[in-house]
């Protein structure tokens, strides 16, 4: 177990945390164009995701949209929060799957009856976990993961936001 990659770069990154707590406060970022119909091209770090909508509102199809991201993103950050903290509880796992769904009401986005909420009325995840370790020990690991998923965290306790917008007759040509 010790030549595993994400056992080491957990102890690695938790080492250095718990040496330097501010080296564990980071900032990411997501920069994102409108580029043809609703098409988005978007850029993570190195990485860049098309966002889009399906050709029937007029996007390219090209893409998932938006309400798939974050759900894949719920989805995504549920598997590897139960790899890292299978790690650190010591735990085997030899599988992870998650499905990940959400219920919005369309009338909200597109403004057909007021009071009709844009997001989420409901999200689901369904998490399936295969290895050798007793039913417990797997419960034990389902909590410490809603406890610590940043995407499950997000969806669940909202943070501040703040939007600024910047008028066109503020951007230089």
């Amino acid at each position: 177990m010790a030549d595993d990659p994400v056992q080491a770069g957990v102890s690695r990154v938790v080492g250095i945390y718990e040496e330097q707590p501010e080296r564990a406060a980071v900032t990411f970022r997501a920069d994102t164009e409108l580029g043809a119909g609703l098409r988005c091209d978007t850029q993570t770090r190195k990485h860049a995701l098309v966002v889009d909508e399906p050709p029937s509102i007029g996007g390219t199809g090209e893409g998932p949209n938006p309400i798939e991201v974050v759900l894949a993103g719920l989805a995504a950050c549920q598997a590897i929060t139960y790899q890292v903290w299978a790690v650190r509880l010591g735990l085997a796992l030899d599988r992870v799957r998650v499905q990940a769904q959400g219920d919005v009401d369309l009338r909200g986005f597109f403004g057909v009856v007021a009071g009709v909420r844009a997001g989420f009325t409901a999200v689901r995840i369904e998490v399936a976990l295969e290895g050798p370790e007793p039913d417990e020990r797997y419960r034990e690991l389902a909590e410490e993961v809603d406890r610590h998923c940043p995407v499950f965290d997000m969806l669940t306790v909202p943070a501040p936001l703040t939007r600024t917008l910047v008028e066109p007759s503020s951007v230089e040509a």
